[in-house]
C-alpha cells in the first residue's frame, strides 16, 4: 500500500463520521447510539473482524508458529463463534476494536521508514490514538455507550465532535497528496 492511499483511508473514514455528525440527523444519533449492542453491526464488525485474524492466523511464518495454524485457526474461530453465544452484549464494539487493531497495520507499514515525508506523523498520529480507543474500549466496551450518551445529551457536542473530525479528515486528504 502506498503511502498516499493509506493516508487517504482514515482521512475518508474521518470525513464520513465528522460529516455525518455535523450534520446532527436524528437518524445518525439514533444509529450511533443503537451500535454498541446492535446484533446486527456485531454480526458485521465482529465476523469481518474475526475473518481477517483467521486469514492472518492461516497465512503465519514458521517462525510465528505457523506450524501450528490449523490448531490456533480452529481455536480462534471457535472462539469467535462462541462469543455470538456467550458474550453477545457489546460485540459490535469489540469487532469495531478488532478491525481497527486489524487495519492499523497495514497503515503503519506504508509510512515505516518514511523519514524524508515528516508530514505522515498526522496519519501515523491518528492510527496511534485509534489504537489506543480500540485497546480501551475493546476491554471496556461499556465505556462506548456511555460516551455515546454523553455526546449526545447536548446537540452541540455532537456537531464540535464531528467538527473536529471532519477538519483533521480534511487536513489528512491535503496531506495525502503532498508526498
Amino acid at each position: 500500500m502506498s503511502l498516499t492511499v493509506a493516508t487517504l483511508i482514515p482521512a475518508l473514514l474521518l470525513l464520513v463520521l465528522g460529516a455525518a455528525l455535523l450534520s446532527g440527523r436524528t437518524t445518525v444519533t439514533a444509529g450511533l447510539k443503537a451500535f454498541p449492542r446492535s446484533s446486527s453491526a456485531a454480526v458485521v464488525f465482529f465476523g469481518a473482524g474475526a475473518l481477517w485474524f483467521l486469514k492472518e492466523v492461516w497465512h503465519l511464518s514458521p517462525a510465528d508458529f505457523g506450524e501450528y495454524r490449523t490448531f490456533l485457526a480452529v481455536g480462534f474461530a471457535a472462539v469467535a463463534l462462541l462469543s455470538f453465544k456467550y458474550v453477545p452484549d457489546f460485540l459490535a464494539v469489540r469487532g469495531l476494536a478488532v478491525l481497527v487493531l486489524m487495519g492499523a497495520m497495514p497503515l503503519l507499514g506504508a509510512a515505516y521508514m518514511h523519514y524524508e515525508h515528516p508530514q505522515r506523523l498526522f496519519m501515523v498520529s491518528a492510527v496511534y490514538v485509534a489504537i489506543g480507543l480500540a485497546i480501551y474500549l475493546g476491554a471496556s466496551p461499556f465505556r462506548m455507550r456511555d460516551f455515546l450518551e454523553w455526546l449526545f445529551q447536548r446537540p452541540a457536542r455532537g456537531r464540535v465532535l464531528g467538527g473536529i473530525l471532519a477538519g483533521y479528515g480534511l487536513l489528512l486528504a491535503i496531506v495525502a497528496f503532498t508526498y
